[in-house]
């Protein structure tokens, strides 16, 4: 704990100069980045940390990254100790029991030193397209951690400023694009060191006592906050349960329960009686399951602070390893996110009896993803593309959901220029609009999914799907109704038409077509006291026929 005082003024400019570093991190690695899928798709997150690894500034990013890089360097230092930190090194590691996200995710770290002091640590976490698993990308089916990728603990990349030549070969040798690989790695690197010329740089301008005195001030308000507005929540233990379509193996229905305890100014989410871990790539490690409730908490708690070391203090999260949200090896973990996303929802919909001014309904909520590979005739070269596809988030008393938003644990990221995609990759982009109707209705609506269709413009493509929550869509509250789930469609209006929501390197040919049908969010309040304004808007703007303004909520429109 510092002793230096600083004046109020003073700690609000370091406050946002430390946010400001993050931010600086973050536009170094999306600048530097080789591939698309950081610096179009901001796939990717940033923090800068104090030496004790408590978040000074975290950059805007993917949610699920929330309060979780800092896991990395306290693993790193818990395995070999507090000397292994040395000036101008820099770490590795994707393990997924260690990080709790799947092996694409890379977390690249360095200590920061100041006149010879560790100081701190500068870590970014970026998204590479391959990391060598049995599938390009990652495997849909996978059993096991092994089909996955190249599995890191902490390693050394970077030893005393020089670059650690047989560790960037090793990487570069176990994706399918090495060079851009390699790249994305040497973006971070240069992310960690845009860190620690900026921390070095304040404590010239401010002394590390005041920085100090400054950090402290900042975690202690942040703390008081949380804890005034969890002192607002009756006392009591709020639950709610949902289920999973399937593990990506087989029908059965993955349940995730969460149970929330609100004493005083604490909250405890005990997520000990979720499903054991599943045979399919649904898992996650525990530390992205702390991620999750993290998001959700902060969706309720004081959503308008930034996150640092203070944040979290009153939150505590209990897991059961060996579950699908503690998973252990050799678990598979591809498609960690899905069971996150619909555990963020569950602890909105557990606490919305108490906290109907804050919560919302439930978001479209996973990734719905789509991947392609194949040969492109236009250059012989082999390509890949992977996309996640926007939906309808919830709605919330005195407003109607967002229509096609990314979902909440990607709520950073960005959507694929089309314009990029169909340069790059042999797919054309038939049509990309609003799913008409598709939100719940309710007083307040719940936002409408998208209808998303690309027809294959190679000989042959292997195309694989992760689509979920067709049997848990999004639900209303408060008598708002559920949206419409999820569907795609292979070929539709041909005689070959098929409907599917998980896909292996499904073989599709040149003009064949992929439509999919991204879920709505759920609607909020009896749509019997929706405004038959807004009724008159939503046609006028194409977000509802006139057939469901009639039978919804009693509104005549055109044609109905």
């Amino acid at each position: 704990m510092a002793t230096t005082v600083v004046d109020p003024i003073t700690t609000e400019v370091i406050r946002n100069a430390l946010n400001s570093a993050a931010d600086e991190m973050n536009a170094t690695l999306i600048r530097s980045a080789y591939t698309w899928i950081i610096y179009e798709l901001k796939d990717c997150s940033v923090a800068l940390l104090d030496a004790d690894h408590r978040v000074l500034g975290q950059s805007a990013g993917l949610p699920i990254f929330l309060g979780n890089l800092e896991v990395c360097t306290r693993v790193t230092e818990e395995m070999y100790g507090r000397e292994v930190w040395q000036q101008g090194d820099v770490w590795i590691m994707n393990d997924s029991y260690l990080a709790g996200t799947h092996l694409n995710d890379i977390t690249v770290f360095g200590p920061i030193f100041h006149d010879g002091e560790l100081v701190g640590f500068g870590a970014s976490r970026a998204h590479w397209l391959d990391v060598g698993a049995k599938d390009a990308g990652a495997p849909m089916d996978s059993t096991e951690i092994y089909q996955e990728g190249l599995r890191l603990g902490p390693t050394k990349v970077v030893e005393g400023g020089a670059e650690r030549r047989d560790v960037v070969d090793l990487l570069g040798r176990n994706s399918r694009f090495s060079y851009p690989a390699v790249g994305d790695l040497n973006a971070q690197i240069a992310c960690a060191r845009t860190g620690a010329r900026r921390l070095s740089a304040l404590i010239e301008r401010f002394g590390a006592d005041a920085l100090a005195a400054a950090r402290d001030e900042i975690f202690a308000q942040t703390e008081r906050l949380e804890r005034a507005a969890i002192g607002e929540i009756p006392d009591g233990v709020y639950e709610a349960e949902g289920s999973l379509d399937n593990d990506g193996l087989s029908d059965i229905p993955v349940m995730v329960r969460v149970k929330i305890e609100i004493s005083g100014g604490d909250m405890s989410i005990d997520l000990r009686e979720t499903d054991d871990a599943a045979n399919g790539p649904v898992n996650c490690g525990e530390a992205q399951a702390i991620s999750a409730c993290r998001v959700a908490y902060k969706l309720l708690v004081a959503p308008d602070l930034p996150t640092n070391g203070g944040s979290f203090a009153p939150l505590s999260v209990q897991v059961r390893h060996g579950s699908i949200v503690a998973a252990e090896e050799p678990s598979p973990c591809a498609w960690y996110f899905s069971p996150l996303g619909l555990l963020i929802d569950l602890v909105v919909k557990a606490l919305s009896p108490v906290l109907p001014q804050k919560v919302a309904a439930a978001s479209y909520g996973d990734s719905m993803i789509v991947v392609a590979t194949g040969i492109d005739q236009r250059t012989g070269l082999g390509f890949f593309h992977i996309e996640p596809t926007v939906g309808g988030w919830g709605a919330w008393d005195g407003t109607d959901g967002e229509s096609g938003l990314i979902n909440s644990v990607n709520a950073g990221m960005k959507d694929f220029p089309i314009e990029i995609l169909e340069t790059r990759i042999p797919l054309h982009v038939r049509r990309y609009g609003f799913r008409v109707g598709s939100g719940g209705a309710g007083k307040w609506r719940g936002g409408n999914g998208v209808v998303r269709e690309l027809e294959i413009e190679c000989d042959e493509a292997y195309v694989s799907l992760w689509w979920e929550r067709s049997k848990t869509p999004a639900w209303g509250l408060f008598g708002g109704r559920d949206a419409t789930p999820p569907d795609v469609v292979i070929n539709p209006g041909r005689d070959d038409e098929r409907h599917i929501l998980k896909a292996t390197r499904l073989v599709l040919k040149r003009g064949d077509v992929i439509r999919g049908l991204s879920g709505g969010g759920g609607g909020f309040g009896n749509p019997a006291e929706r405004d038959p304004d807004l009724v008159r808007a939503d046609l006028r703007d194409g977000q509802l026929s006139a057939a469901a303004a009639q039978s919804l909520y009693g509104v005549a429109g055109e044609g109905a």
